[in-house]
């Protein structure tokens, strides 16, 4: 595996975020976000393979390297939105495509739907629309999300004796991993403590969302999309079993791959690195 890349840090006006760059300097610019509690390792497979483009891979705002938000703050979908319109702007990118997986394919979807003049191209893996919630169940999921916020303060994160550990524990969290996968992402994801390692992740990003988008918000976001888009859809993903997905993928004129693999068939080994490469390089070289 290939995984040549420079590490850098990004400081923005609210906050300072670790990002991997691979790719030639003169390449097309790309910002690419991971899904939630991964980090830039995510893309450590497929980056190298993807040719002419100049990517930024973020660790997104409380995950990986990257700072966590101040206290008090929360990590609504959209804060990540500005996040990365922020790193566009670092760069001095006016126009530039994203490259998101799960959750942050659902970030590049609310950013090219809200500002379409910024954004050339999107190439998704395995993400689209956040989970939605209904009016009806506004009360209950906005209590349910103050009582875990309550109790946080009593939770511990855990801390594994050997890196092996907290490898196997990756490999079974959500969007189950191969071992391969889960080591690259717990390698960065992970930092010693007494007793021997735990997440770096913010543990408010395990909090259950105080608000959700409505199926008609987020069907809303999506059809702004004016952006050509490329979407591929893993056989054993996620994305297939989400409510809603599937009448949507129906109307929309994106173009669809639907590949073997699971929801990070894209890290998991190098097939499914090719296999997603593939399709984006063919989508980009139009560009």
């Amino acid at each position: 595996m290939s995984a040549a890349f420079e590490e850098v840090r990004l400081r923005l006006p609210h906050i300072e975020l670790a990002a991997h760059l691979f790719g030639p300097e003169d390449g097309l610019p790309v910002i690419a976000l991971h899904g939630w509690l991964d980090n830039a390792m995510t893309y450590a497979r497929l980056a190298p393979k993807l040719k002419g483009l100049r990517i930024v891979a973020l660790d997104l705002a409380g995950h990986g390297h990257s700072d966590h938000r101040p206290a008090g703050g929360s990590y609504a979908i959209w804060d990540y939105v500005h996040d990365v319109l922020q790193v566009a702007e670092q760069f001095g990118w006016q126009r530039f495509s994203l490259l998101g997986h799960s959750m942050g394919a659902i970030v590049s979807v609310l950013l090219a739907a809200a500002m379409p003049e910024r954004v050339e191209r999107l190439a998704l893996i395995d993400g689209l629309i956040p989970y939605t919630g209904e009016a009806d169940s506004a009360p209950a999921k906005l209590g349910e999300a103050l009582k875990a916020q309550l109790a946080l303060a009593g939770k511990s994160k855990p801390v594994y004796a050997q890196l092996e550990r907290a490898v196997a524990a990756r490999m079974q969290g959500v969007g189950a991993v191969s071992f391969e996968a889960a080591e690259l992402l717990a390698g960065r994801g992970l930092m010693p403590v007494p007793g021997g390692y735990t997440w770096r992740t913010d543990a408010r990003l395990t909090l259950p969302s105080p608000m959700r988008l409505t199926l008609a918000h987020a069907h809303s976001f999506v059809q702004n999309v004016q952006c050509p888009v490329s979407l591929i859809l893993a056989q054993q993903g996620m994305l297939h079993a989400q409510p809603g997905v599937a009448h949507l993928l129906e109307k929309l004129p994106f173009e669809q791959h639907s590949l073997p693999g699971g929801h990070h068939l894209h890290l998991d080994d190098e097939a499914g690195a090719q296999a997603v490469a593939d399709c984006f390089n063919r989508f980009f070289a139009t560009a």
